[in-house]
């Protein structure tokens, strides 16, 4: 079998425009029977754009952000909890997820030169490639 091709930093693809397009369509769509759900869709939406295509988030970091997103909607929905105070602890989530991610020695999204110049070396031990 070979080796993996080696291609970190931003991706998209067909599919990734084909989700965030019928995403934002449904969206559009929504809006008519509730702003509110509009916006929720759009946020999920945006965090799947982030976390599979710029930041390249591991699939822990984007289901614990998943469930801490569906929690803070719950505690809309039954104590009433305003989205100024649940959308700064969601943003709050989003940091530290992109921080968590970046600070592993496997980080491929947005500027990995810069934050993870190591991870062709640690690419190579991976798939068994001699980097020398």
């Amino acid at each position: 079998m070979p080796a993996a091709a080696f291609r970190p930093g931003f991706r998209f693809s067909l599919l990734d425009g084909a989700v965030v397009a019928g995403g934002g369509l449904g969206a559009v769509a929504v809006a008519r029977v509730s702003i509110e759900f509009a916006v929720l869709a759009v946020v999920a939406i945006l965090h799947f754009f982030l976390f599979c295509n710029v930041f390249r988030v591991s699939r822990p970091l984007e289901l614990l952000w998943s469930a801490f997103f569906l929690a803070c909607v719950g505690v809309r929905a039954l104590a009433g909890v305003p989205w100024s105070v649940l959308g700064g602890a969601v943003l709050a989530a989003t940091v530290i997820v992109v921080w968590r991610q970046a600070l592993k020695e496997s980080y491929h999204g947005v500027l990995w030169r810069w934050l993870n110049p190591e991870l062709p070396a640690w690419w190579a031990r991976q798939v068994g490639v001699d980097d020398g």
